[in-house]
């Protein structure tokens, strides 16, 4: 690469530290939500300098902690996502997986997706969906057409710095500067203005606010921008009690059971998922202490101390609620993803292709939060599902004491041994390498010895019923069957050719870092491969 280039994973930072400031300006709840997920990560470290004594985060580690982000756009054109997969190109982001949103009964929305991330540093993230035209008959499909047809989000300008990057390799500052500023000015912003009024109205009646959101829009504009958690309960509850869904006792006494909990949950395998940069010799060196009851009410008092500022006042913002539960696993299953957001908000809009513009109102965009757990294997994902589906008919029938999610582990070590997770391992370097004494043990026996050791990997992508959950719970709908009436579903390979290049498999991906940082470890100790 040459020395001029700017590497592509400063680009991509510098993208979405600008995304992050422009969905600031644009809906000012999110930043807001941001210095409350900050207080939230703060107590939830202070807590844990308590329990490992040792460990520590200064400030600047805090926010990058919090920092990391996913957002999601929708793309009404085939050749606007061809243009989109190069644009993320050049800032180091791959497409990962392939989702079909059309075949979730009835949370389906008409769209099919991917999610753009690097491979290697995969903390940022774009959730792109494509609206399928076909999804909805002939008529409508010719009025999203007809409306879709002329519209232009990428400038030539950036075209033209995309195309200099494939060609060259890379970029130089200068057209890296500029191909962010494209992102943040142009292609992703929100503007507030509207076309076609009529297909809009339409979209809306017949349930498809979705697809309303995509084509009578100028812009591919962020849907909304998710920072990291370290406790998605905490945050849900405090945004609850501030937006005055909750009292400040009941978030008081709420914050105190849930840091309770916590403390009872966290180990050193926690610890390692939410802080990537710590080393299995960082963590032997921290001695894991018993927090009092005392000081877990104080942990929660300062956090309401805190959030009681007349800054955290949310009561006087245009608001339509919180959303009614959180997404994905319960609360002490560490697979996978939670999500969790504030509901779509009414912002103002006007139709400027009518004279004078017409005003109106628009629902859509809205605020969520994630907190990441490990990474499961297909054996882990089909269990997953199968508590997905008795949580759901247990929330259907209102079996409020159930527990769908009690047959998923609840530690690292046995996620692992029972194959549900994807694991990182190293050898132990302070462990004699192998000799005949090693013969036949089996990798949980070399975890058991200290001799393998291991750490979870983190999930980084997407759970398309999750996903939709949270679409359809801020469109005030869960979903909408196409009103064609056979229709196969859409194939990975069909996506790909639309979008110029073939997609990553996250699963291949992270079942390529489990065998070969094993195989390299048993080699290091001296063990054949397979055993």
């Amino acid at each position: 690469m040459s020395d001029t280039f700017v590497s592509s994973d400063v680009l991509q930072q510098d993208l979405f530290d600008r995304l992050s400031s422009m969905f600031g300006r644009e809906v000012p709840l999110y930043a807001k939500s941001l210095a409350v997920n900050h207080a939230c990560n703060k107590v939830v470290v202070n807590l844990l300098t308590q329990k490992f004594h040792g460990f520590n985060r200064n400030e600047e580690q805090l926010l990058r902690t919090g920092r990391e982000r996913h957002g999601a756009i929708r793309i009404g054109r085939e050749d606007e996502f061809r243009w989109i997969t190069r644009y993320f190109a050049c800032f180091g982001m791959e497409p990962h997986d392939f989702y079909d949103m059309t075949m979730l009964g009835e949370k389906s929305q008409p769209v099919i997706a991917t999610a753009f991330r690097s491979r290697n540093h995969p903390e940022n993230r774009i959730f792109a969906s494509l609206l399928r035209p076909e999804y909805f008959g002939p008529k409508v499909s010719n009025r999203i057409h007809s409306a879709l047809k002329d519209r232009q989000v990428i400038s030539t300008n950036a075209q033209s710095i995309i195309e200099k990057c494939e060609r060259d390799g890379g970029l130089q500052v200068e057209d890296g500067r500029s191909l962010v500023a494209e992102g943040s000015e142009r292609i992703f912003r929100w503007t507030g203005n509207a076309t076609c009024r009529s297909l809009y109205q339409d979209l809306c009646d017949m349930g498809y606010k979705i697809a309303a959101d995509i084509c009578c829009f100028p812009s591919h504009h962020l849907n909304h921008l998710t920072p990291n958690s370290l406790s998605i309960d905490l945050f849900s509850s405090a945004m609850k009690w501030r937006m005055g869904e909750m009292s400040e006792d009941s978030f008081a006494q709420q914050a105190f059971e849930l840091l309770e909990r916590l403390h009872a949950r966290v180990d050193s395998d926690w610890l390692m998922l939410h802080f990537s940069d710590l080393s299995h010799a960082q963590m032997d060196s921290y001695e894991d202490m018993v927090v009092k009851r005392d000081s877990l009410l104080n942990h929660a008092s300062a956090l309401v101390e805190s959030l009681r500022q007349k800054e955290f006042d949310f009561t006087s913002y245009s608001h339509n609620g919180y959303k009614d539960r959180t997404e994905g696993p319960d609360e002490d299953s560490q697979v996978l993803l939670r999500q969790d957001s504030y509901r779509a908000l009414t912002e103002s809009i006007a139709f400027v292709d009518e004279v004078p513009p017409y005003q109106s109102c628009h629902t859509a965009r809205f605020g969520e939060i994630e907190q990441r757990f490990y990474a499961t294997t297909s054996l882990g994902r089909d269990l997953y599902d199968k508590c997905l589906a008795l949580s759901h008919k247990a929330n259907c029938e209102g079996e409020s004491n159930s527990n769908p999610f009690g047959s998923i582990p609840k530690k690292l070590n046995e996620l692992i041994a029972e194959g549900l997770v994807f694991a990182e391992f190293e050898p132990n370097t302070d462990a004699v390498p192998s000799d005949e004494g090693l013969t036949g043990l089996s990798v949980q026996d070399l975890i058991e010895r200290g001799l393998l050791l291991y750490r979870g990997q983190r999930y980084e992508d997407f759970l398309p019923f999750s996903a939709a959950g949270i679409f359809a719970s801020n469109l005030d709908h869960y979903g909408t069957e196409s009103s064609v009436e056979h229709r196969s579903p859409y194939r990975k390979d069909f996506f790909e050719r639309i979008a110029g290049r073939e997609f990553v498999s996250s699963a291949e991906l992270y079942s390529s870092i489990h065998q070969n940082s094993l195989q390299s470890s048993l080699e290091y100790l001296g063990v054949a491969f397979g055993d």
